[in-house]
């Protein structure tokens, strides 16, 4: 007998114990329901080599406890970007259904006003908080929202309880400034729908945990079970951390980004991520806007290094608050029924964010003030190669470094099992997970008489209990953003992408790429001219993907043979 039945034997044996002991006068509505709870921690823009669990040289032993205790996902896949990883999350659909056929900020005008491609999450698509709520499940939510900025497309109008949110994409990390805020300090935080204050010692992640460990503690005596989301914005831009944290890294990246990366990924062999054979992904070539390490000068090398330094002390400072969460279910005794299950939201962050963000009066990125309320600032290309070990590209791309996420997962005492798990899971597989651990079914493609599109993820639940890969031996995945695409069959994967990745521009013509997944995740080894049936086939099967989901091509691809 499998796990998942033994625990639904256990589920139902305690509501006919709870139903049937005579000694027991409790109401149906005061009645503890036994069903796991669920925590879904996501990470903003936190590469695949980050954690040490996963290689990384970040002090990180929340995660990594996490991790040893129970399941390292090595193949999570994620969308390229956060909005479109978002609403798969929350739908369990293809982002091009849910409403994020693009980030709302990089709609091109082919695109506006295109179904799928309206910018929030739409109203024909599920909402996974809504049905476990609908379900019996009390839900709250902390952090990033970036699935809507008008009223009735927040978390309170998707089934959320309880939420505290930032609804944009970014923002500072600390209190935005009264006067003269720059763009990215003019974001809008609500609470329960509602405009919310921010306090004066204000740090994002800390905050957030701050919160949701209150809407746990307050829920604690209704009975239900919780889904409990927390939607951290670290370590995404602008890179700012605590000061008690800015100091931690001092001198730890003066070596430059090559020995970093390597370490990382011998680390990742030692621990069993990688074959000892992996060959990691070629770094893009240096060149005036992209230049090696050696080629930097002093003042050069003192400012990327304490980027680095800056960006390790936001992810230590999220495994501290991940560390909190923890101890709050310990103290409670809540964690053995409970669900942890920890990703990134998309590969490593290498954007110039000065492009769309200007600065403004009271910016200061002078060395000296790097990380700290003022500072503005990214870790560019070279350390979000770093980040993004060992595979090809970064956020934004349909490339491995772009979709591959790091993972962990938890399971309740009942179904808990620990290793490595190589199966291959996306995002939007989430969603059908929660309502199988929740024991719910399906709503198909209604829900309460209005049509909905169906949930297509798969739940990972066998997976999770070693019976098998939800998308099988041979997985099917497509996925595409800002005109670059991916399309994979077994261990084939067709990549198709632009000469300058990301959003905004003039739509540039596709360079077609095949690679062997098992041999070669690296993406190194080209096979599109060693294969071209093969090309051709999978660029037809996109297609058919495309047409499927409503993928809006420029009209130029469009009138295309």
């Amino acid at each position: 007998m499998t796990q998942s039945r033994t625990a639904w034997q256990r589920f139902a044996l305690s509501l006919l114990f709870v139903a049937t002991c005579p000694t027991l006068s409790v109401t149906a509505s005061e009645r503890p329901d036994p069903r796991p709870n669920i925590l879904l921690i996501l990470a903003d823009d936190l590469g695949y080599s980050d954690l040490g669990a996963f290689g990384g040289e970040i002090h990180t032993p929340n995660l990594d406890a996490l991790a040893k205790q129970g399941l390292v996902l090595t193949n999570m896949y994620a969308a390229p970007t956060c909005s479109p990883t978002r609403s798969m999350l929350m739908s369990g659909t293809d982002n091009h259904l849910a409403g994020l056929g693009s980030m709302a900020e990089g709609l091109l005008p082919f695109q506006q006003g295109k179904p799928g491609y309206e910018g929030y999450l739409n109203q024909q698509s599920h909402s996974i908080a809504q049905l476990l709520k609908d379900g019996g499940y009390s839900t709250q939510m902390v952090g990033k929202w970036h699935l809507g900025l008008e009223p009735g497309q927040g978390p309170d109008a998707r089934g959320f309880e309880h939420s505290f949110t930032l609804l944009e994409g970014g923002a500072s990390h600390f209190k935005p400034a009264a006067v003269a805020p720059t763009k990215i300090e003019q974001v809008h935080y609500r609470e329960d729908g509602k405009p919310a204050e921010l306090p004066d010692d204000f740090y994002s992640t800390d905050f957030y945990t701050d919160k949701l460990i209150s809407y746990l503690k307050a829920g604690e005596k209704n009975g239900k079970p919780f889904f409990a989301y927390a939607a951290f914005t670290s370590p995404h831009w602008p890179l700012q951390a605590p000061a008690a944290y800015l100091e931690k890294y001092r001198g730890r990246y003066d070596q430059g980004y090559d020995p970093v990366r390597l370490a990382r990924i011998e680390r990742q062999k030692q621990l069993g991520i990688l074959s000892q054979d992996f060959e990691p992904a070629q770094p893009l070539p240096a060149n005036p806007q992209l230049p090696a390490w050696e080629q930097l000068d002093a003042q050069g090398k003192a400012i990327e290094a304490r980027k680095m330094e800056v960006y390790a002390a936001m992810v230590d400072n999220l495994d501290h608050n991940v560390g909190r969460l923890l101890d709050y279910l310990k103290q409670s005794g809540q964690l053995d029924n409970t669900l942890i299950l920890f990703m990134s939201d998309n590969g490593a962050a290498a954007e110039r964010h000065e492009q769309f963000y200007p600065r403004g009066p009271h910016t200061d990125n002078s060395l000296a003030n790097l990380g700290k309320p003022g500072s503005q600032i990214d870790y560019g290309v070279r350390w979000a190669e770093v980040s993004a070990a060992p595979f090809h590209l970064f956020k934004g791309t349909t490339a491995e470094g772009g979709i591959s996420v790091p993972a962990i997962v938890q399971l309740p005492a009942t179904l808990r099992r620990q290793g490595m798990e190589r199966g291959i899971a996306r995002v939007d597989d989430l969603a059908p997970t929660f309502l199988a651990l929740a024991h719910m079914g399906d709503p198909g493609s209604s829900y309460q008489g209005q049509p909905k599109h169906p949930i297509t993820g798969k739940s990972m639940l066998p997976m999770l209990e070693g019976q098998g890969a939800p998308h099988g031996e041979a997985p099917v995945l497509a996925g595409e953003l800002f005109g670059n695409l991916y399309y994979r069959e077994g261990d084939l994967k067709l990549l198709g992408m632009r000469p300058q990745p990301g959003f905004g521009g003039a739509p540039q013509p596709l360079n077609w790429q095949l690679f062997d997944m098992a041999k070669d995740r690296g993406e190194r080894n080209d096979l599109a001219a060693s294969q071209p049936e093969t090309l051709q086939r999978l660029r037809l099967a996109w297609q058919a993907y495309a047409r499927q989901v409503g993928v809006v091509v420029p009209p130029a691809a469009a009138a295309a043979p």
